[in-house]
């Protein structure tokens, strides 16, 4: 079996040269580095992972714990993590929370177990205080779809409560005032956000707020489901909803239908994160554009600036929402049909 010798005495350079072209380190002239590269492919020789770890104390993987495997929402996260990390020659391991406490903190003690050299955290149940702690230890932690005050610099994360305002606003500026809302799991940071958004759109425009016209969802189109047949058994007056993300919304619609109703005609819709399938709905959706990808890379970049000393990234910490208008709203008509009826 060739050796790291082996490849040195082939390509007539030290050992030290052999290691540094193993390590992608820039002090290597081009020549050099390709005599190393092609004695390696004529021995068949194969650095050694671990062994490269133990010596430069760096395992060249980045921990990742998301909620779920499933849906585009994850997966967009994810693909825009794992490119910016593989660009700069890292690589991911990736585990699932399920918005279980105890699921989570397993998933990030198996993480670190396997000596990743950062996390980047999607996480929901565990407390503030368990995660500033582990903003303490010494593996680097990047938080995306969450903030926290005390470790703020380490989060990546996303304005939902202006997101929920500019949702509800859209609705107002159509002229529509009997607006219900689909939320999210209400102990979820995001959907307190984003109701908190939708109440504030409402108080600015002298709306009330009806409690009976917002019912509890699961993010899941199921919920969608289940909450507009609720909201429909209600028999009170509205021409609107908000949905707290497009699964919901697609669930909401499909009720809508199979009741007659007519949209945007009789009940203009808003979604929140335009996920692939928003625009392929009929109608297409409304929705809020959630820069899921954009904040991966950015997760990714601050965990390459924090671990690695990448220079010269600039980190943005905030993002925002925008409104992606399409063909699921529009203004008020005085014929439209009551859903209290």
């Amino acid at each position: 079996m060739a050796t790291i010798y082996d490849v040195s005495v082939l390509a007539g350079v030290s050992l030290a040269t052999v290691s540094r072209v193993m390590n992608k380190n820039a002090r290597v002239s081009e020549k050099t580095r390709q005599k190393v590269l092609d004695a390696m492919n004529e021995l068949g020789y194969r650095p050694n992972a671990v062994a490269q770890s133990l010596a430069s104390s760096r395992s060249n993987s980045v921990g990742i714990l998301v909620s779920e495997l499933q849906g585009q929402f994850y997966g967009a996260m994810l693909s825009g993590i794992e490119a910016e990390l593989r660009a700069a020659g890292k690589h991911v391991i990736i585990t699932a929370g399920h918005s279980n406490e105890a699921d989570e903190i397993d998933g990030i003690e198996f993480l670190i177990d396997r000596s990743c050299d950062a996390l980047i955290l999607h996480v929901e149940a565990v407390s503030d205080d368990y995660l500033i702690q582990l903003s303490k230890s010494p593996v680097p932690v990047v938080l995306i779809n969450r903030k926290i005050d005390e470790i703020s610099d380490n989060c990546i994360s996303l304005d939902n409560e202006k997101g929920g305002y500019l949702a509800t606003r859209a609705l107002i500026d159509q002229g529509h005032k009997k607006i219900a809302y689909i939320s999210g799991p209400k102990w979820k940071a995001d959907a307190q956000g984003r109701l908190a958004g939708h109440r504030r759109a409402l108080a600015e425009s002298n709306l009330d707020y009806d409690s009976e016209l917002v019912v509890e969802g699961n993010y899941q189109e199921s919920g969608g489901v289940d909450a507009m047949k609720f909201l429909l058994a209600q028999k009170r007056p509205f021409t609107a909803v908000v949905c707290a993300n497009d699964e919901t919304a697609s669930g909401a619609i499909t009720i809508c239908r199979e009741n007659g109703i007519k949209m945007p005609e009789e009940l203009s819709i808003v979604g929140f994160d335009n996920i692939i399938f928003a625009g392929h709905l009929y109608p297409k959706l409304t929705t809020m554009d959630y820069p899921i990808v954009e904040m991966g890379q950015m997760a990714a970049r601050l965990t390459l600036k924090n671990t690695y000393q990448t220079k010269g990234a600039t980190i943005q910490n905030l993002f925002e929402p925008q409104l992606v208008v399409r063909d699921s709203i529009q203004p008020v008509l005085k014929n439209a049909v009551d859903t209290s009826a």
